[in-house]
């Protein structure tokens, strides 16, 4: 019998009271196989989605700290509900907060990172018998303010706890059993990867697919902490990810339809002081940058839709002579340990979207990633690229 597990469920396992019951049944079946049992929550179905559009509709930007302390009730509202069902079942269990679990972040709010977590009255509740059930995606800060990590940070809570208790394993379920080769929502022929390395989940995480929170893979991989994901709804094998012997070949197409590209553009040449103080009001609100250019009198960068707002009131606000164009794009991302190597795989990728009349805009290569930016990618692109890139 393992000593501690930790089971993660997604917001697409705890959707209602139905599902909730299918949780705890898969809860009960983990106790004759250890000890200790941790569970970590995200918030039921859209409510995190519901709960930002009703903050939106009182403001256009809220505020990143009361946004927090809104949005970090959904995770509350699961783990209560999940720990009152158990207890009727006839296991002990309950429910904590982020804060209450010793989870202790820096105070970048909406994207904040764990700086040490206590474990002390985890311990506690283990010793009096309970089942612990943990609001994910939240901590506190110094000031005792709640924070959150980012969309899909109960994952990174998840997995962050296993390596405070030195958990046996971490399980993150979800309503899939694995990580697929590409979304099979897009891709019929998609297949499940039986097993994947860290390095290669990072970039596929980085690359915006919804499968592993990308903080989640460098705490694991740090800490040398398998990671399973699983489907809450069968019993299915899921897929490992771990410090796996890599084989250069593609393990993944991702597509990311989520970004928007900005132009800030001056009648004359842009000065040094000018660049940096535009870089440093961006980093300062927040905003993570992608592919940041400066030429003679304009700067160019990428950033997720979801700041676009932030991004477009700061640069209306602090930069009122510069002219200011956006346009959405989207990235497509080819993902496997050293591909970088093979030169085959890239003239592949570009003659397939050459022969399609896409417009490539950008070109990355890394040792274990391809990314090219696009103005948009139809699905059947996205099977034609499987198809070829992948065994």
């Amino acid at each position: 019998m393992m000593n501690t597990v930790v089971m993660k469920f997604g917001g697409s396992s705890v959707a209602d009271n139905i599902k909730l019951n299918v949780v705890a049944e898969k809860i009960i079946s983990f106790k004759e196989k250890a000890k200790n049992i941790l569970v970590v929550v995200s918030a039921q179905g859209k409510t995190t989605d519901g709960l930002i559009k009703d903050a939106e509709e009182l403001s256009a930007i809220p505020t990143d700290r009361e946004l927090d302390m809104l949005i970090s009730t959904g995770e509350q509202v699961t783990a209560s509900k999940l720990s009152i069902l158990l207890n009727r079942m006839g296991h002990k269990a309950i429910s904590l907060t982020g804060w209450q679990v010793g989870i202790r972040t820096n105070s970048i709010y909406g994207s904040a990172k764990i700086e040490e977590i206590c474990t002390k009255r985890i311990n506690s509740e283990f010793q009096n018998g309970n089942i612990v059930i943990v609001a994910g995606f939240q901590g506190i800060n110094e000031k005792n303010d709640i924070t959150t990590l980012g969309r899909g940070g109960s994952d990174t809570t998840a997995v962050a706890l296993q390596a405070a208790l030195n958990a046996d394993r971490c399980y993150i379920f979800s309503d899939v059993d694995g990580i697929y080769s590409a979304d099979p929502n897009m891709v019929t022929m998609a297949k499940k990867l039986n097993e994947i390395s860290f390095d290669e989940m990072q970039e596929i995480s980085d690359a915006g697919a919804k499968v592993l929170h990308n903080r989640c893979v460098k705490i694991a991989d740090k800490f040398k902490c398998d990671i399973e994901l699983a489907s809450t709804f069968n019993n299915n094998n899921g897929t490992k990810v771990c410090k796996c012997i890599e084989t250069a070949e593609v393990k993944s197409i991702i597509k990311n339809e989520k970004l928007v590209t900005f132009e800030v553009i001056k009648k004359h040449r842009m000065s040094e002081n000018e660049v940096y103080d535009l870089y440093q009001k961006l980093l300062g609100n927040n905003v993570i940058l992608e592919n940041f250019k400066r030429c003679e009198n304009q700067v160019s960068f990428r950033t997720e839709k979801i700041n676009q707002n932030k991004v477009r009131e700061m640069l209306e606000k602090d930069f009122l002579e510069y002219e200011i164009n956006q346009k959405y794009l989207e990235k497509l991302t080819i993902v496997g340990y050293g591909i970088v190597q093979d030169n085959k795989i890239i003239l592949d990728v570009i003659e397939i979207l050459k022969n399609a009349g896409l417009e490539i805009f950008d070109v990355n290569v890394t040792q274990n990633r391809i990314e090219v930016i696009l103005n948009n990618i139809d699905n059947v692109i996205i099977e034609e690229l499987h198809q070829k890139l992948i065994k």
